[in-house]
């Protein structure tokens, strides 16, 4: 069971995420409030927060962070990439940035894969944080060794042309996990399409076309 805490002003909203996170049985909301600042009483672990942008500081987040063990991943629900630049350097186990109006099946897959350590990115909501674009980002090695195994396995299934669902049942994973495995790997380059990753990818020599 994977439990979260929730944090969004509004109390319909906050039932909203409720229900829908709660929807399949496999997780638990443990907590919510309408920001950290207005959560009342000491905080149980919790696995992941969902946030709405706002309704937390970044002191506020800190010590929460700096008492929590282990270190829980954050969602975060904005309007824009732009709400995210404040989270580096945060001790957190993984992270996640979605849109406010995402859907169901979205929140559920970024909690499941999130709760595994994965990055969970709206592509579309990364580009500010990427800078100008792919061409000017510098591929480091540090960058290139950051792809894991699994996403250099998605890496070339992606160059021969594969969708998620054909992804998915090569490596035996789920398509939720292989969109996640697809949005870690835009990240990590810099690049916002499969077919920019693609040739990203060869010209670092990852794959060969």
């Amino acid at each position: 069971m994977i439990s979260l805490l929730v944090l969004a002003p509004g109390q319909a909203l906050r039932a909203g995420l409720r229900a829908i996170l709660e929807s399949e049985g496999a997780v638990q909301v443990v907590a919510e409030a309408a920001s950290l600042a207005a959560l009342e009483g000491p905080l149980p672990p919790v696995d992941v927060i969902v946030a709405a942008a706002g309704a937390f500081t970044r002191p506020d987040l800190d010590d929460l962070l700096n008492d929590a063990e282990p270190a829980p991943a954050l969602l975060l629900l904005a309007d824009s990439g732009e709400d995210a630049a404040g989270l580096s350097g945060l001790p957190l186990r993984a992270w996640g940035l979605l849109p406010v109006e995402a859907s169901e099946e979205e929140l559920l897959a970024a909690v499941a894969a999130l709760h595994e350590g994965l990055v969970a990115a709206s592509p579309e909501m990364l580009l500010p944080l990427l800078g100008p674009g792919p061409s000017s980002v510098r591929m480091t090695d540090d960058l290139v060794d950051d792809l894991t195994d699994r996403e250099l396995e998605v890496l070339a299934r992606l160059a021969d042309g594969l969708a998620n669902k054909q992804i998915a049942a090569a490596l035996g994973i789920s398509d939720h996990t292989v969109k996640f495995h697809v949005s870690s790997i835009y990240t990590k380059l810099g690049v916002t399409n499969r077919a920019e990753a693609v040739r990203m990818a060869a010209r670092l020599g990852l794959i060969s076309l």
